[in-house]
């Protein structure tokens, strides 16, 4: 992953990405999670379980890979009827992982969020990524 592929994929989605998450994407372009990292505790119940949610796959930056890309959140957002601005980080359509921008601006640091798209649920699960 380039810089140059980064500043596109801040162009076409208009916000700017993490900084934590870039250097994790550099690291390895999307792709699976390994399974003793596959779920993300949660305080709170979520539709998916009392006390976790699934996380067994990140989405990749650019496009050419075999899963999802982040530069399909648009499309997403629109197709499942999700608030934005948001950044799709894993998900299968009944429910997304995602940076939610909503509190704070297009330059700011967003807050991970669970997104059920079958109730409209939303679970704050992280600050920051």
């Amino acid at each position: 992953m380039t810089q140059s592929t980064v500043a596109a994929a801040e162009r076409i989605l208009g916000l700017r990405l993490p900084t934590s998450l870039l250097d994790l994407l550099r690291v390895q372009n999307g792709g699976c999670v390994t399974a003793d990292r596959d779920a993300f505790p949660t305080n709170q119940p979520a539709s998916w379980s009392e006390d976790h949610i699934p996380f067994t796959e990140l989405m990749e930056i650019g496009t050419g890979g075999h899963g999802l890309s982040l530069l399909e959140t648009p499309y997403l957002v629109e197709e499942w009827g999700l608030l934005s601005p948001v950044v799709l980080l894993s998900g299968d359509g009944h429910y997304w992982i995602g940076l939610d921008y909503l509190a704070c601006c297009e330059l700011g640091e967003p807050s991970v969020t669970w997104f059920d798209t079958g109730s409209g649920a939303e679970l704050p699960l992280a600050a920051d990524f």
